[in-house]
């Protein structure tokens, strides 16, 4: 799976821990927010860990690009 399938998926946990917390606020379940809570946090963490992970996949490629330039010299 790509990294930019990772990311969307994280960001689609974090939506779902948002409206869960939002049916936790409007029945006033707070079990449900914080739940909703927990899965936000769950969603934001797999988002960071995503995006380092493209950031780095990015470096590595620039380095071998510039790798391979220098060497055609």
């Amino acid at each position: 799976m790509g990294k930019s399938t990772e990311i969307a998926r994280a960001k689609a946990r974090r939506l779902r821990g948002m409206i869960k917390e939002s049916d936790g606020i409007a029945l006033e379940n707070e079990r449900l927010k914080a739940e909703g809570r927990k899965e936000q946090a769950e969603g934001r963490k797999e988002q960071a860990e995503g995006r380092k992970e493209q950031a780095e996949a990015r470096r590595e490629e620039a380095l071998a690009r510039a790798s391979r330039a220098a060497s055609s010299r």
